[in-house]
């Protein structure tokens, strides 16, 4: 039953989006203010030459090769907020891609429990991908909090009349385990940081993947965020981001602000 209802999703998912280009191609083109095939930063994705064990830890060699970029694109910025260092690597092979964040943080926060409910309000880690190099105004979406809530799902971006549809159906197959320092939800002490790692096989794009095989020389356009909560009672948290937004009145899943990751067969 669990594999039909896989299929249903899948199918609705599928027509959703024949419906959404057909009826917004012009969406497809980059539009005045926005960045052109050229313009993005780059991540140099390294390949990893052994297997990886998905355990919020970074024991095995081939984390080394990864490229290491920090958090320094703070998007919410209506208050003070402590700017606390974030890094972010990622890797691939012939099945996957991998992320690994390592986050200092003075105080664990994680409310959320429930699936596909509102980790973003917890400490959290959060990636967006599309598996072309222009950015498309639908990716697909990941957002885990430290104890593991996880909210998965497809983004059609400003769908309609401005606003953007959440595909929350969509239940792929990945892997995250989460390490961290200190106690959780507890604002009288401080505490040191947390990890996050991320297995996300090729698979879990829907086939989308096929459109631009991963491969030595092949770009697909991404963001990566960190959410930043620090005090249990309060609903303000600090957002930082991998490569820089500058609509801040609107939200993080802004298409055309996403960078790219280069495959690279080091």
């Amino acid at each position: 039953m669990k594999g039909i209802t896989h299929r249903l999703l899948s199918l609705k998912f599928i027509v959703t989006v024949i419906l959404f280009i057909a009826t917004n191609p012009g969406l497809y083109a980059q539009e005045e203010k926005q960045l052109v095939i050229g313009q993005q930063p780059v991540y140099k994705v390294a390949r990893a030459r052994e297997t990886i064990k998905v355990d919020g830890k970074m024991d095995e060699a081939a984390w080394k090769n990864a490229q290491v970029v920090s958090f320094d694109n703070f998007f919410r910025n209506d208050k003070p907020v402590d700017k606390q260092k974030s890094k972010f690597r990622m890797l691939w092979d012939s099945t996957s891609i991998y992320l690994f964040y390592e986050c200092e943080d003075s105080s664990l926060t994680s409310r959320e429990t429930n699936f596909d409910g509102r980790p973003y309000l917890d400490d959290c880690a959060e990636f967006f991908v599309v598996p072309v190099p222009d950015s498309l105004y639908m990716h697909f979406g990941f957002e885990i909090n430290i104890t593991k809530a996880a909210y998965d799902y497809i983004v059609l971006w400003r769908y309609y009349n401005n606003r953007t549809l959440f595909i929350s159906g969509y239940n792929p197959a990945y892997k995250v385990e989460a390490t961290f320092d200190g106690t959780i939800n507890n604002d009288k002490d401080k505490d040191k940081g947390w990890t996050m790692e991320f297995q996300i096989p090729f698979s879990a794009l829907n086939n989308f993947q096929n459109v631009l095989r991963p491969k030595a020389g092949v770009r697909w356009a991404f963001q990566a965020v960190r959410q930043d909560r620090n005090f249990v009672d309060d609903r303000f948290r600090s957002t930082s981001t991998l490569f820089p937004i500058y609509e801040t009145r609107l939200d993080v899943h802004q298409p055309a602000r996403f960078g790219l990751m280069e495959f690279i067969d080091n």
